[in-house]
């Protein structure tokens, strides 16, 4: 079986790409597999891939691709969470679906829609820009019927007290692309954009104290992936500074995801980053977003009715993937013998 290497601009670390529709379809069986694909990805240098997508073609008209996200977790081989998704992660699966056949050749202008079995999220993913080995894409998480924003928070509240190491933290836990923990920054002690993006052991340390905690009060395994934490500061209306971390370290910039849940989050009065983006709950436009790793934009449409306000879609943009190439993958080599012998036996 192949494997296959995509990196979105922005991710802690490439994707390993492999065809869903080869693999086991038993958890365990799967988990199996794909821990003998790191022991052996990790023996020829790559350790550091901790992002695997399984993609195939949807039988659901409305999609063109079934989309499986696993999170691989440091602390051993066998360790993984498949309770969240990855946006960078899907653009590296339509990339590398696109160079194996398994989608038309990508132009500009298409719209590919992804259906993430992890969560049931809707994805489009429109196409800005081809190259020979990259393009440029623009990712809309679609929610049709309109979402109750009232939804997106775990909790059902927008701020959230959760225990950090005996301290009460306000918070708020969002879900929208993936669940967040997010948390002032000035409540772990940060009041400056050098402060918030300096490689800073204790803020590491204490942001993931935070994670815990939410994990925790969500009754989350707390050494899982999510949520994920995020810190926000203000820096002008409609402009937030964000701190991220990713497995197992700073994440260099923003996730995708995490860009969407904070857009979904910035139009819910009350919690912590509508409160850092100081912006009215029916304000248009997007949010400008800043990170150690550059600047981005996100927008998500809102809507008032007569039980509340509604989530109808999120919008990231610019976003670049790069595919790497692909290779046979030896510890699933015997999956390739079923599809030889099914072509064997049709040819006699």
């Amino acid at each position: 079986m192949l494997g296959h290497l995509a990196y979105a601009e922005g991710s802690p670390c490439p994707t390993l790409v492999l065809d869903g529709s080869r693999m086991p379809r038993q958890p365990a069986a799967l988990l199996a597999a794909l821990t003998e694909v790191r022991r052996w990805l990790s023996r020829a240098g790559g350790g550091h891939v901790l992002k695997i997508a399984l993609v195939e073609p949807s039988a659901n008209p409305m999609f063109d691709l079934d989309y499986r996200f696993v999170q691989a977790l440091p602390e051993a081989p066998d360790r993984f969470d498949l309770r969240g998704s990855c946006g960078h992660s899907i653009l590296s699966a339509i990339i590398t679906a696109a160079r194996s056949g398994m989608l038309p050749r990508l132009t500009p202008g298409v719209r590919i829609g992804v259906n993430v079995v992890n969560n049931g999220d809707h994805v489009v993913c429109e196409i800005d820009e081809v190259n020979r080995d990259d393009a440029v894409f623009s990712v809309h998480f679609v929610y049709q019927p309109p979402m109750p924003v009232d939804q997106l928070l775990l909790t059902g509240q927008p701020v959230t007290t959760v225990d950090v190491r005996g301290r009460a933290v306000p918070v708020s836990l969002v879900s929208a692309g993936n669940p967040y923990v997010f948390v002032a920054a000035d409540t772990v002690g940060v009041r400056t954009e050098d402060e918030l993006f300096a490689d800073d052991p204790a803020l590491f340390d204490q942001l993931m104290a935070v994670h815990v905690a939410g994990a925790r009060h969500l009754g989350w395994p707390p050494t899982g992936a999510f949520p994920k934490v995020a810190a926000t500061l203000p820096v002008g209306q409609g402009r937030l500074a964000v701190r991220a971390i990713s497995v197992p370290s700073w994440h260099p910039t923003l996730a995708l995801t995490g860009a969407a849940c904070l857009g979904a989050a910035t139009g819910i009065a009350g919690t912590v980053p509508w409160q850092a983006a100081g912006r009215p709950e029916d304000a248009t436009g997007g949010v400008d977003i800043r990170t150690p790793g550059g600047k981005s934009t996100v927008a998500a449409a809102t809507c008032g009715t007569t039980g509340g306000r509604e989530l109808t879609w999120i919008t990231v943009g610019n976003r670049r993937v790069t595919c790497y190439g692909s290779f046979l993958l030896r510890p699933l080599a015997d999956l390739r013998a079923e599809e030889v012998s099914e072509c064997l036996s049709v040819s006699i």
